[in-house]
Order: structure tokens, then sequence, then C-alpha cells
């Protein structure tokens, strides 16, 4: 069995030379990923956070890897609604926050390790949102040494990004390099998981939940198109 290093440096690989990734939803049965995963996300914070139910990283063992690996092996894995509480911003105002359960979360994880492998190597070396290594000192270092003569600069900010991203539009540009329908549903699944808010579930039409781990990498695969355009 291959360990999550190797598995992730092949899709790595496919995805800077440009290759379409194919039978990777085979790979979600390697029990290697979901260890990987919990190191990452173990210790976090929200690790002991309970989303519509009271699993935690506390309930973390290897029977709960092989249980999801079992499901997943039949299609048979569903996503629980996020449980929706709302977090106030600098301005103010509220921004509703999802939290997954642990299953989730873990599986989440395991799924964005695997998209990052491959897209990273295919953003755009301006794009410094929510990636590996890279964030809003990094952008501002290449602004101070790229455009030392400027005295202005154009901000812009897409309203409730998250919120609003299509589903339809989202999973196109994944069907577009990954050739596996079966990975392809379960991204679908998650997207149309909805969420639980005063014990009431909502259906989500469009957006990435907020909150998902996955969440950020989704965006930045959606918004790679516009980088391209611009």
């Amino acid at each position: 069995m291959r360990n999550a290093r190797t598995i992730l440096g092949i899709i790595r690989k496919r995805g800077a030379e440009g290759k379409s990734l194919d039978q990777i939803y085979r790979m979600l049965f390697n029990p290697e990923l979901y260890i990987a995963a919990y190191a990452k996300i173990g210790s976090n914070k929200g690790a002991m956070t309970k989303g519509v139910t009271d699993e935690t990283v506390d309930g973390m063992s290897h029977k709960k890897i092989h249980d999801i690996i079992s499901l997943l092996r039949n299609e048979r894995y569903k996503f629980s609604p996020a449980r929706r509480i709302y977090i106030k911003k600098k301005n103010g105002k509220m921004r509703p926050l999802g939290l997954p359960t642990w299953s989730d979360k873990l599986l989440q994880e395991v799924m964005r390790m695997i998209l990052e492998a491959y897209y990273e190597p295919q953003f755009s070396q301006f794009s410094h949102g929510f990636r590996p290594q890279r964030g809003c000192h990094t952008a501002l270092t290449v602004i101070a040494k790229t455009w030392t003569a400027s005295t202005w600069f154009i901000e812009g900010d897409i309203k409730g990004c998250f919120d609003n991203i299509d589903h339809e539009i989202l999973l196109h540009i994944l069907r577009e390099q990954i050739k596996d329908n079966r990975f392809i549903r379960l991204i679908e699944k998650l997207l149309y998981s909805g969420y639980m808010e005063e014990w009431k579930c909502h259906k989500t039409w469009s957006g990435t939940p907020q909150g998902g781990i996955i969440s950020p990498l989704l965006s930045n695969i959606y918004l790679n198109k516009l980088d391209q355009y611009v």
C-alpha cells in the first residue's frame, strides 16, 4: 500500500504536466491518506467542535477510518448538513459558518489534499489567497518589488464569494480535468449537503460551505478561470 506522500507526489506530477486525473476515487480507500489528514487537522481547535452530531476528534480510530472507506466503496457515504452558526466580522456584520461532523471534516481533508496536489501547480503565480506558503504578506512582497513606481492600486471584492459559486459551473470546471465520475459525484454530494440552522435543514443550491475544509480550494479552482481570463 502506497503512503500518502507517494500518492500525492504522483498526483502533483500529473497536475504539473497538465495531464487529466482519473481513477482517483479508489485512492479514497487508502487508510494512509486519512492518517495523514488526521495529522493535519486533528490538533486544530475546531476538531473538538461538534457538527449536527456529537462526533468529534475524540472518537477517532482506525475503525472510524475503515467505516468511512466501507461506505465510500459502495458510494453510500452521505455528508451530513453542516451546523450553521454566525460569527461577527470586523465591520460588525455577521458571517455564517458551517460546522461539519468529524467524519465529514476528515474526508473533506483527504479530498482537499488530493485536489490541492493536482491543481496547485496549475494556479497563477499571481494568486496568493488560501494557498500553501502564500498569503497577504507574499502578495505585498511581490507588489513592493514589482511596482516600485506605482502610486495607486485598484481594490476589488467579490461580494459573498463562497455563497454564490455556481455548483454546475464548478462541477463543469472539475470535469474538464478530472475523469472520474465517482469522485465528481462525491463532490456534488458535498455541495448539495445543505446546512442545519435552529434544527431545521436547509438545502444549498449554490456556494461552497462556509467553514468547510475544502471550500477555499474549490473557490480557487473556480476563480482560476477568472485569473486565466484576466
